[in-house]
């Protein structure tokens, strides 16, 4: 019987394709060269002598070969998951403890629902939000006060992995009635006469400020709130303009509550980041932490 040359990675590059559209992405999602990956699925065309894609199609249109092995995927994937799981409790072999810190005033509407998916799984693992905002949440990990910190960007000279989690686009937020809701997006120069509503945040952690109005030399007035609800509510009164993720926000949109606009063709667009200390990712802690509980978090925000 001739030996398969299929492994689990190529099912996982093949799902990875699937669900990211692009050999780019796809290649972004698992951490790999476009190279590598292009490798990958040569090897199995090559094996099967039959094409898994068409090649020019955006997303791609996956062939009857293909769609059989993306439902092979769908099928062992979930199983070599859920077995590594339960090796990882057995090597553990007690619960554990993920704390975590964050730096933005608005995460915790996509942060709750990921931690939700995430006790499903690891029921056993205690999960804890460190109170209280932290300017610096970095030097929480790197003195053990916390396991991970949602940042809103990457210190190259931190000692510690990054890992980029998703990404969104910050809004312009004003009244229905205001002048500017009539344009379909917001310049910086659009900002000049009007009132920033913003948290108590330093300009440095505003992308608004460090991208579009620092850059053009625009300054507006400033008034700052530390609810997300005072400063919508600041805005449908009339009182000036904020800039917020679209994520942090859409309800209101739905409701008609205030009226959104991009800034620019293309506003401010960055992941947020997870910064976890190396050690975590390399051992098991005395909390009982390990990196694959760190992974399986970070599998939520993707």
């Amino acid at each position: 019987m001739q030996q398969s040359v299929l492994e689990i990675r190529h099912l996982r590059t093949l799902v990875a394709l699937r669900d990211a559209g692009s050999l780019v992405r796809a290649a972004q999602l698992l951490n790999l060269t476009q190279s590598a990956l292009s490798h990958q699925v040569k090897l199995l065309e090559d094996r099967y002598g039959v094409a898994l894609f068409e090649r020019k199609s955006v997303p791609p249109q996956f062939s009857a070969t293909g769609l059989r092995l993306l439902g092979l995927a769908d099928a062992v994937l979930p199983l070599v998951e859920e077995a590594e799981r339960d090796v990882a409790r057995i090597a553990l072999g007690r619960s554990g403890q993920l704390r975590i810190a964050v730096e933005c005033h608005t995460c915790f509407d996509w942060l709750m629902p990921a931690m939700d998916a995430f006790r499903q799984r690891w029921p056993e693992v205690e999960l804890d939000i460190v109170s209280g905002f932290h300017p610096d949440p970095i030097a929480l990990v790197l003195q053990d006060r916390a396991d991970i910190a949602i940042v809103s960007e990457q210190d190259a000279g931190e000692t510690v992995d990054f890992h980029p989690l998703f990404r969104f686009e910050i809004m312009a937020l004003l009244a229905n009635s205001h002048p500017l809701a009539v344009k379909p997006y917001l310049s910086a120069k659009d900002f000049e006469k009007e009132t920033l509503i913003t948290y108590p945040v330093p300009d440095e952690m505003l992308d608004l400020v460090r991208q579009v109005l620092e850059p053009a030399g625009i300054k507006p007035a400033r008034r700052t709130t530390e609810l997300t609800i005072a400063m919508l509510q600041l805005v449908a009164s009339g009182r000036g303009i904020a800039t917020l993720p679209l994520w942090a926000v859409q309800s209101y949109l739905d409701r008609g509550y205030v009226t959104a606009r991009p800034v620019g063709l293309q506003g401010p667009d960055r992941p947020p980041v997870c910064g976890l200390h190396r050690h975590h990712l390399r051992a098991p802690l005395a909390g009982g932490l390990c990196g694959d509980h760190a992974r399986e978090l970070f599998s939520h925000f993707e």
